[in-house]
């Protein structure tokens, strides 16, 4: 029995067309970290908290960056005091750390040959301080979170960069993140006040105690800095110079600016941790001044003849207040068109010399919108539009604009020749020369042959472009190390702008600081760092190095993979959404892990290793259910792969035994409600036993645990007529196999007994048909790769539905959001020709929907339920009836999205299988209900429901 149900590793294989190469991991890395590492470090934090496994050290070794280096070993500090000791094992073993939060760091900031300092995974936590005009909050705590709660008192952190929904306020603080409407006086350096620090001596700083206890436990540090401010503030040349370069954007080197704009040694520190990227030391804690926001927004896109052009109104709209102001050229809007459903197709045939600007406008209510769009219109009255200029005042409108802006950088990589890498590159003008630089970049992309595309925060001078060398080549490698010197005369020579503006400086431009500043800026950037971190152990070459060519190796290649996934460019936004994140792995390390398995030769022993790994960690524990693919901005579903891969390993004699059960499911469904009606008297301790007994035997990821009180066994369907209905109901199997929760009042209506009475008092009847059972939307099959189990289950529903509903003639309502997700976007693909035809001429809409619809706008509320919170489910997010659902629960009283909610990991029956997958998916969402003070929780999924009761 083992054999048959359970996966075989060594069946996932390489992927197709897979080649080696020579960045592969080593047979040296086999065996992962030195036991004797791993022991040492397992004594400062735990053993849980050392990843020494070979999967480990190479789902680390990648950040967003084209570079790629395997750690060591890397270790999760709990706190400070792990912190304090990792320092100090670093001092005393000659050892280095480099710190790494999101990883979506894009010029090798977050990578390492050593010990990689994960600061995310135990540094989460925030707090909303006066009103949210403050936030306290820990490195961990994911931007885009932080910017939902505070949006509720009707604030926003300063910084706002396309990474929000993944990038940390860690990583903010380290690189100075700025985004559309960041200014530089809203830039992390700038609203810092206070901050816990903890330094290379193993000391924690916490700057709220005042410079006298830093004087007291770090004497020679706190005199250091005092030497340095006075050398600096002596020499007026240099201050000028400082002031000059970083009234711009500039994260290309250290914060030298710092002795200047504070007297205080403490002070100092603090504004010298800001765009740090992590040398000097990890800040555990930090409070930031907030801005507020504009209650009301508008956003409108200005189409004019040339850069030039559109480059010339930049800083008149935003001296008239617009909020943000994004400068896009034609090649860019023309690759929009078909991509993004809301550009518009003229688009695709405007003038190649063409540009736009993306403006925002806002005001704190409707009087202060429309004059900011009435000053707008002003200044743009005698420009030579190519389009009227039209606001849209719309969420979806507003939503698509800035869509298309943040997903073309994900659309290039896309389409990025095979084996070539996509770096992204951000550098920064004089506001007022940002049409002249912009052109002048253009000129030297096309003397290079990088795509001409340009783009980004002109109000700020700071422009974005792409470059897609394939450095498997070495002409590629040496006209890449060319284009970067004559960026460099370009940027500094002719423009005395700056090569990083908002991204860092990272191992990418560190080579470049000597060029930018100057000997005497360069050499007291590497006083600052010599002082503070004196014997070096904090991340070598990432931002401070005397190599010349250091930028020009560790190139990670980019072997071919799954189609699917071939085109991810390793961002990382799908993990902060991934259900599996705190367990196992992310979609973006499932995708760097089969890299690596392609990397390797056909019979490498790492190859072998990487399978055996994979198997539970990536494939088991995916919740297959599509979240990456909303969050990914090229929309790429990791778990449809991992689908392919239980598919690759399914042995025929289970296929066989699959499709059996697709046959009989009406027996499967008689004996699930006959193992409820035993549950009651047995007790779910007692089956939770016997199950996890069998689950040893078999397989776990076949038998399914109990993981809490099971719900009762659902009673009888009621009796419906279809003389009269307005739809056909088909209740989903799990609603038809469980009935209510043991804890729900006795006089609690079941499922199917509420839609066919709110139906009745709503005046659209519907009608269940007498022999539903037996049907199923076919999810269990397919998300186990039982590909003829699925698609007999498929041709079976549709042919039923056809039946039921007349020829189409009636509409057909599901009662569970993963199954009217699945017949929508799974079954079609499985069907014949004559099957895909009446299924085309089917209306099926979830049951939120036709609530939505038919029933509250035609039914009076009695009841007010006091304060909801609401769970969309993947599925309902996947179908967009996400807002439906908070209506519909907004009707009976009100009704949230508590902070922190994502897929909650149930996936089907993974809650069963992996309780731990749970676990993981919904560490936020309890924190953000524990918050809410809720009366009642809302979800439009039966699984979802029993993690309601569990959080």
């Amino acid at each position: 029995m083992r054999k048959l149900f359970t996966p075989d590793p060594t069946r996932i294989g390489r992927p197709s067309g897979a080649t080696s190469q020579a960045d592969a991991v080593g047979i040296d890395q086999l065996h992962g970290t030195p036991t004797e590492l791993v022991n040492d470090l397992s004594s400062i934090v735990g053993s849980d908290n050392v990843l020494g496994r070979l999967s480990d050290l190479v789902r680390y070794a990648s950040d967003g960056s084209p570079y790629r280096t395997v750690p060591q070993v890397v270790v999760r500090p709990r706190n400070e005091h792990d912190l304090s000791e990792l320092m100090r094992y670093a001092s005393t073993h000659g050892r280095n750390l480099v710190f790494r939060a999101a990883g979506t760091s894009l010029n090798g900031q977050a990578m390492t040959n050593d010990i990689l300092v994960d600061i995310k995974t135990h540094f989460i936590g925030m707090e909303v301080l006066d009103d949210g005009a403050r936030l306290w909050s820990r490195p961990g705590v994911v931007l885009g979170d932080a910017q939902a709660v505070l949006n509720r008192y009707g604030f926003m952190l300063g910084p706002d960069p396309g990474s929000t929904p993944v990038c940390t306020i860690g990583g903010v603080i380290a690189d100075n993140a700025g985004g559309m409407r960041c200014t530089v006086e809203r830039d992390s350096y700038h609203s810092i006040e206070n901050a816990r620090i903890v330094l290379p001596s193993g000391s924690v700083v916490d700057t709220a105690a005042g410079d006298d206890a830093f004087a007291a436990a770090e004497p020679e540090l706190h005199a250091g800095l005092v030497a340095l401010r006075d050398e600096i503030r002596a020499d007026r040349t240099l201050v000028a110079r400082l002031r000059q370069k970083l009234s711009i954007r500039n994260t290309n080197g250290i914060r030298l600016d710092a002795f200047l704009d504070e007297d205080e040694p403490v002070r100092i520190l603090l504004r010298l941790m800001v765009s740090s990227e992590g040398i000097f030391g990890a800040i555990t804690e930090a409070t930031l001044r907030t801005i507020e926001l504009p209650r009301k927004k508008a956003v409108a896109w200005v189409m004019l003849p040339n850069l030039r052009d559109a480059a010339h109104f930049v800083q008149p709209l935003v001296q008239a207040g617009a909020e943000a102001c994004e400068i896009l050229v034609a090649p860019v809007l023309q690759r929009a068109v078909g991509n993004f459903p809301h550009a518009p197709e003229w688009w695709a045939t405007i003038d190649d010399n063409a540009a736009a600007l993306l403006l925002e406008v806002g005001g704190v209510d409707e009087a202060g919108l429309n004059a900011a769009i009435d000053r707008a219109h002003a200044v743009l009255a005698d420009a030579p539009l190519l389009s009227p200029l039209e606001f849209d005042t719309t969420d979806l409108g507003m939503r698509a604009s800035w869509q298309i802006r943040n997903g073309l950088f994900g659309l290039i990589g896309a389409d990025r020749p095979q084996g070539s890498t996509l770096i992204t590159e951000d550098v920064c003008f004089p506001p007022n020369m940002v049409g002249q630089g912009a052109a002048d970049l253009l000129d030297l992309l096309a003397r290079y042959n990088y795509p001409e595309m340009v783009m980004g925060h002109a109000a700020y001078g700071n422009l974005h472009f792409f470059l897609i060398p394939n450095f498997d080549h070495e002409e590629e490698r040496v006209a890449y190390a060319q284009f970067l010197d004559d960026l460099a005369e370009l940027v500094l020579n002719k423009y005395d702008g700056s090569l990083k503006a908002e991204h860092g400086t990272g191992v990418n431009m560190a080579p470049f600081l000597l060029r930018e500043w100057g000997e005497q800026a360069w050499e007291l950037m590497w006083k600052v760092k010599e002082l503070i971190d004196p014997q070096g152990i904090l991340a070598p070459d990432v931002k401070l190095t005397r190599s010349q060519d250091i930028h020009l190796h560790n190139f990670k290649s980019f072997p071919k993979i799954e189609d699917e996934i071939n085109s991810c460019v390793e961002c990382g936004f799908c993990e902060s959404v991934c259900p599996s994140r705190h367990v196992t792995l992310t979609p973006r390390q499932r995708i760097v892990l089969r890299r690596e398995m392609a990397r390797q030769e056909p019979d490498s022993p790492v190859l072998g290793k990487l399978q055996e790994e994979y198997q539970y960690d990536a494939i088991d524990m995916c919740a297959a259910d599509g979240s990456c693919s909303v969050a990914c901005p090229i929309s790429i579903d990791t778990g449809a792969v991992m689908k392919s891969l239980r598919a690759q390993q399914t042995q025929p004699n289970a296929n066989k035994i699959a499709l059996q059960g697709a046959k009989k499911w009406e027996v499967v469904e008689k004996l699930v409600r006959a193992g409820l009606v035993s549950a009651k008297f047995l007790g779910s301790r007692t089956l939770k036993m016997g199950a996890d007994a069998s689950r040893s035997i078999i397989s776990p990821d076949l038998v399914p645990t109990i993981p809490g009180a099971l719900p009762k066994a659902a009673s009888k369907l009621p009796h419906t007529s279809k003389d009269g209905a307005q739809a056909v109901y088909f209740p989903a199997c799990i609603n038809r196999m469980f009935g209510n929760s043991v804890t729900q009042p006795q006089d609690s209506l079941e499922t199917p007994h509420a839609i066919v009475e709110l139906g009745r008092r709503s005046g659209a009847p519907v009608w269940i048909p007498e022999d539903v059972a037996g049907d199923c939307c076919g999810t269990p099959w397919s998300s186990k790769g039982y590909k003829d189990g699925f698609k007999f289950q498929a041709s079976r529903i549709v042919n039923d539905f056809w039946r039921w509903s007349d020829q189409g003639r009636l509409s057909i309502i599901v009662d569970a959001a993963s199954c009217t997700h699945g017949l929508l976007d799974s079954v079609p693909d499985v069907l014949d020709a004559q099957d895909l035809e009446r299924f085309n001429q089917l209306r099926i809409i979830d049951v939120v929907t036709w609530l939505h619809d038919e029933v509250v706008p035609h039914l009076p509320m009695v009841a007010d339920m006091g304060r909801i919170a609401v769970h969309p489910t993947c599925s309902v997010q996947h179908m967009g009836i996400s807002d439906q659902l908070l209506s519909v629960a907004n009707a009976a009283g009100t009704a949230e999205v508590p902070a922190g909610a994502g897929c909650c990991g149930t996936a089907g029956d993974r809650v069963m299988l992996h309780p731990e997958l749970v676990e993981s998916a919904t560490r936020e969402e309890r924190a953000g209900i524990a918050e809410g003070h809720y009366d009642y929780f809302v979800s439009s999924n039966r699984t979802a429901k029993w993690v309601w009761k569990w959080l």
